[in-house]
């Protein structure tokens, strides 16, 4: 199936995406753009680099993502788990080596998604999940409490306290009250989007002493223009930018491919994860072409974005464009929102963010998934390397299921009439079982002929075969026979496939029907 259908039907249901609920959708990019502001400007200030650089970047991923990506609702923009990737970059070459990586993980993302590599996230367990959403909901939260922080005349950082802490700590607890409570009267607006106005206005009207949004930073300026790297083309600029473009590609499409599965979950539908790699990749190509940083699916606002009520592609339109008019026509107003009521937001998100269910039913999950789920919540907690605390938890995971099948072979033997010894195999032979399996016979005191069947069993890779190589040697060695029977197809594709390294004899049996398969043998 192409990534951009053309029939009529997908072509509607894509027009329709911009039309239902319309207010709804409006409303909740109005809030989610108010929510990227400061997340935005903090990523990009993590990265030694203008906040101007992390709005624009931010407006150019959403909006190309928004319009084209393969999961509705889903919100990217400039990420934090990017910006880690590429401070060293920044500080070592300079910016306009990152404009060239940015472009460089757009190719590789657009490559992943036109191979149809994007299913492969398929193969991350549920108990990896859990741990990337609880460490994202714990990096969410802690980068909120950075903003319970000041400088003082001399640059030094400090907590706040006395009066400030506790007329901040007043407005989150504020702010988190009325998003818990304005739902169970009425869901005409998003909830979110009231609160930061009220807060906003007592704020602001009361000429309240709280920390705003402009004490970040500025955000007053233009949209991203058409920018070539200055870099010299050679392939030491290459050599420079690949390893840094090929993480950058990784982590962004695990961070987007994994909060798509969250909200397929979360909305009961379906996501296109080929279409989103895709088009993730034509917007970091347009970021790092335009002056940019690199980005990719956020589950914070993302969140935010569903708990407003915003499921379609207009909301994440709107939010872009927002974020255009916040930068061109309204940074006065917008620095002068209280951060009070943007952490007050964020903090509600954390809370449904984190999978509490993966708290409930820890005692009645496996241990090994305990494990892989605490891991992965760790690592992607205290690095922040999403690709890393994945690929730990899956390649974990993916060992103790070797295991626990490796335990699972067995042999049952017995003697026909004819007084020839048979061994019926039970479970999969592969790397993880071929030394359990090698001790199941006797080849000295067997038979002359010795058959083993495979009606329960199967052979998976290459270890099992040449651990059935092995075998026959030592039957013949002994001057014995050994033969398989009840080959299933792609078992036999596989012998035939090693014919020239692997011999054995093999049992024909017409009689015997692979379930399934269709095919007698």
């Amino acid at each position: 199936m192409p990534y951009y259908q053309s029939d009529m039907s997908f072509a509607l249901s894509n027009l329709a995406q911009y039309k239902v609920n319309a207010k709804d959708e409006i409303l909740a990019g109005l809030t989610t753009a108010l929510a990227l502001v400061p997340e935005v400007v903090a990523f990009a200030l993590l990265a030694h680099i203008s906040p101007l650089v992390g709005i624009g970047s931010a407006f150019v991923i959403c909006l190309i993502t928004s319009v084209l990506g393969g999961r509705p609702g889903m919100i990217s923009g400039a990420a934090g788990s990017v910006a880690v990737v590429i401070v060293s970059l920044v500080a070592q070459q300079g910016i306009e080596y990152l404009f060239v990586a940015v472009v460089l993980m757009g190719l590789i993302q657009i490559a992943i998604g036109l191979l149809r590599l994007g299913k492969f996230i398929r193969l991350v367990p549920k108990p990896v999940v859990y741990g990337f959403v609880n460490g994202l909901a714990i990096i969410i939260f802690m980068a909120q409490l950075e903003q319970f922080k000041v400088r003082d005349e001399a640059g030094a950082e400090h907590w706040l306290s006395g009066a400030a802490l506790l007329l901040m700590g007043g407005l989150v607890a504020l702010t988190m009250a009325i998003v818990y409570l304005l739902p169970k009267l009425t869901k005409a607006v998003p909830a979110s989007l009231v609160t930061i106005v009220v807060v906003s206005a007592l704020v602001i009207g009361g000429g309240l002493p709280t920390k705003a949004v402009g004490d970040i930073a500025s955000i007053a300026g233009g949209l991203p223009s058409p920018h070539l790297p200055q870099v010299p083309l050679s392939w030491h600029t290459l050599a420079v930018v690949l390893p840094y473009a090929f993480i950058m590609a990784l982590v962004g499409l695990t961070e987007s491919l994994l909060t798509l599965t969250v909200v397929d979950e979360i909305t009961d539908s379906r996501g296109r994860r080929n279409q989103d790699c895709v088009a993730q990749g034509l917007a970091n190509v347009a970021s790092g072409l335009t002056g940019g940083m690199g980005g990719c699916a956020m589950i914070g606002q993302t969140m935010v974005n569903l708990e407003s009520r915003g499921r379609g592609r207009l909301s994440g339109v709107v939010a872009a464009l927002a974020l255009a008019g916040f930068v061109v026509a309204g940074a006065g107003l917008i620095e002068r929102l209280p951060l009070a009521a943007l952490v007050g937001v964020m903090f509600m998100v954390v809370i449904a963010t984190f999978e509490w269910a993966s708290l409930r039913i820890l005692r009645r999950m496996p241990r090994t998934d305990v494990a892989v789920m605490l891991l992965v919540t760790a690592i992607t907690a205290i690095s922040q390397n999403l690709a890393l605390a994945v690929l730990l938890g899956v390649v974990v995971s993916a060992l103790a299921f070797a295991w626990e099948n490796a335990q699972r072979i067995r042999a049952r033997h017995y003697l026909d009439a004819a007084g020839v010894k048979h061994y019926e195999l039970y479970g999969p032979l592969f790397f993880g079982s071929v030394q359990a399996f090698g001790e199941k016979f006797d080849v000295a005191a067997d038979p002359q002929e010795v058959i083993l069947d495979f009606k329960e069993s199967r052979v998976a890779d290459m270890s099992a075969l040449d651990a059935l190589h092995k075998l026959t040697e030592r039957y013949q060695r002994a001057g014995k026979t050994l033969r398989l029977r009840h080959l299933s197809p792609d078992c036999r594709y596989l012998l035939g496939r090693a014919s020239a390294l692997v011999e054995v004899n093999i049992l024909e049996d017409p009689t015997y029907l692979v379930a399934g398969a269709g095919v007698a043998y």
